[in-house]
């Protein structure tokens, strides 16, 4: 069954740019004010309808196919939250942190 996050943000338009310019995403409006970014089939949502976040006690995570180049290519735009790495649990991986404070890894299986 497919997931989609609905998630806040104070600003759309600056959501919309980052996810645009420095992630590669395509954005697009969605309904009731909401914009929609998505990126090999990974999905998110956002609203401002509730204001900035408040607090996110998790990892958003996404699949990509050549972890170390997409890496490479978004790092010096970035809040790195950690680097590219392999992790025990099977994965290479890197984290960083979105314009709302989110945490994002993007992984790939091993």
């Amino acid at each position: 069954m497919p997931l989609t996050l609905l998630l806040h943000t104070g600003d759309l338009k600056e959501t919309r740019k980052f996810y645009e310019s420095v992630l590669g995403f395509d954005a697009f409006d969605t309904a009731e004010g909401t914009l929609t970014v998505e990126k090999q089939g990974g999905k998110l949502i956002f609203t401002e309808l509730w204001g900035a976040p408040d607090g996110f006690s998790g990892t958003i995570y996404f699949t990509v196919p050549d972890a170390d180049s997409y890496f490479t290519s978004i790092q010096n735009k970035v809040d790195v939250a950690w680097p590219i790495q392999d992790m025990s649990y099977g994965s290479r991986e890197f984290g960083i942190k979105d314009c709302n404070g989110y945490h994002l890894a993007f992984q790939q299986q091993v």
